[in-house]
């Protein structure tokens, strides 16, 4: 009764506005924080640290930086950010984002060795999937396109979802297999994102609080 009235639920993870955060949950796999974490010089990111564990994504080709200011960094076409402990989602997984995609048709979050997985806007209505079985396509809601926006990618139970802005689209998909991640705005060093990318959240697992406490976040973005 006492966790009802306070706003919580017992061993969940729907905390009061405000007080949750990606590190509360059991399932966090990583997380690459707004304006936290972020080593760069002379705006020229060389690093974005993993607040969850190892998977720090790094750069230390001048070439391949992104570059950060006011909050954000931002690729340009050539850059990409690699972590040398690769995450590996088996199963079910919850991946939100906050980010402004400026072309469409380049990665997001990509794999740097031949299987090419990764999640890419393919144009500026539809979302891929890709694990070493395959692609799956997502597209939004009709009058839906993407730009600066935030959000959520989760699979249970090999279904997919995506969630817009905090609104779940109609759209459903199917594809299991291992998903790999280690790099942020690349995959087989080509394809590369141009944009925006403000905040990256990664965990093992999903369910209604979860989807509901990343989307929350991304919203105050």
């Amino acid at each position: 009764m006492l966790a009802l009235k306070l706003g919580m639920s017992i061993g969940g993870s729907n905390k009061p506005m405000g007080g949750w955060t990606p590190s509360d949950e059991g399932s966090a796999v990583a997380w690459y924080k707004k304006d936290t974490g972020i080593t760069e010089s002379g705006g020229a990111v060389s690093n974005w640290a993993d607040q969850i564990s190892d998977h720090d994504m790094a750069q230390s080709l001048a070439a391949n930086k992104p570059t950060y200011a006011s909050n954000t960094i931002t690729f340009d076409g050539n850059d990409l950010l690699v972590t040398t402990s690769q995450i590996e989602l088996t199963g079910d997984f919850t991946v939100g984002l906050k980010l402004n995609d400026t072309t469409y048709a380049n990665t997001i979050l990509g794999d740097n060795d031949a299987v090419n997985q990764l999640i890419k806007y393919t144009n500026s209505t539809t979302l891929r999937f890709k694990t070493g079985s395959g692609q799956v396509d997502l597209a939004l809601d009709g009058g839906n396109t993407f730009g600066d926006d935030y959000i959520v990618l989760t699979r249970d139970s090999n279904d997919l979802k995506l969630w817009f802005n905090g609104v779940e689209q109609a759209a459903t998909a199917t594809k299991g297999g291992s998903s790999f991640i280690d790099t942020i705005g690349s995959r087989t060093t080509s394809d590369y994102f141009v944009g925006d990318i403000t905040e990256v959240l990664i965990f093992s697992s999903t369910s209604s609080d979860l989807t509901n406490n990343v989307n929350n976040r991304l919203a105050t973005l």
